[in-house]
């Protein structure tokens, strides 16, 4: 039926046909050439089609915001890395906010962040859970670790904060009412990185997150746990809601969840 639909096409006949035998015709011995010729470009493009969703399913593309990518990614990545080498991961290390776009139009797989609230179009899957702690300018007499302290022993002190909207701060704010300690009277930056680097130079002391405190030790800051009320703050794995994860997404998941329980706090 093809073949006849085809000879139809061209105005010639192809094929010189009997009961017993199949024959080219003229027609189809000058045609014959042309179409050798796009029966192959067909299948290269098949290879190549083939090819690019085979490069699609080894990348997988994370968004997640500075500290989470400074902090607890490194390693991740590297262990990744090593157990599923055929995968490239390609991270985006943006705030918050870049993240729920750069998820919600397609242009990662995965983001990772603290989104408190769910947010329409996209799916969250809660990962690992981090305690709130102080950190305080380097000490002689307290630096590094110290025991936990209450919330109410930061009283007095000139807290240094990120913005009241991020969703790390709304948790933070609403222990800091608790003793009195208005959000007007703080100093605010955008990134946590910024401030630790402020506290570091002595400028003030914050609360923050315990997966920053590997960072914060090795800036010599003197760090401890909060407590009465212990408050915890939870890390999501987002994806565009009606996609299924990729395999590869939800190992690089269980691999980050591994290397948060290994966090002390």
């Amino acid at each position: 039926m093809l073949v006849k639909e085809l000879e139809d096409q061209v105005g010639a006949r192809l094929f010189d046909r009997t009961t017993r035998s199949l024959a080219l015709t003229d027609a189809g011995r000058r045609l014959q050439p042309v179409a050798e010729r796009v029966i192959g470009e067909l299948r290269s493009l098949g290879a190549v089609i083939d090819g690019s969703e085979s490069a699609v399913r080894s990348r997988l593309s994370v968004a997640a915001t500075p500290m989470v990518s400074a902090s607890l990614l490194p390693d991740v990545v590297r262990g990744f890395g090593t157990t599923h080498p055929g995968v490239q991961v390609h991270l985006a290390d943006v705030e918050v906010e870049t993240v729920r776009k750069a998820v919600l139009q397609g242009d990662a797989d995965i983001g990772l962040g603290f989104f408190v609230k769910p947010a329409v179009g996209m799916s969250r899957q809660p990962l690992c859970r981090f305690r709130l702690m102080h950190i305080g300018p380097p000490n002689a007499s307290s630096g590094g670790l110290g025991k936990s302290q209450t919330w109410k022993s930061l009283e007095g002190l000139a807290l240094l904060s990120l913005p009241s909207g991020n969703p790390i701060q709304v948790l933070i704010e609403k222990q800091l009412a608790r003793i009195g300690c208005l959000p007007e009277e703080r100093l605010r930056m955008n990134l946590m990185g910024t401030i630790i680097g402020m506290v570091r130079a002595g400028l003030g002391h914050a609360v923050m997150p315990s997966f920053a405190m590997e960072e914060c030790l090795r800036q010599g800051l003197s760090v401890a746990m909060l407590r009465e009320p212990v408050a915890h703050l939870d890390l999501y794995l987002v994806a565009r809601s009606g996609t299924r994860p990729k395999a590869a997404a939800r190992a690089f998941a269980e691999s980050l969840k591994l290397a948060a329980a290994r966090l002390p706090g």
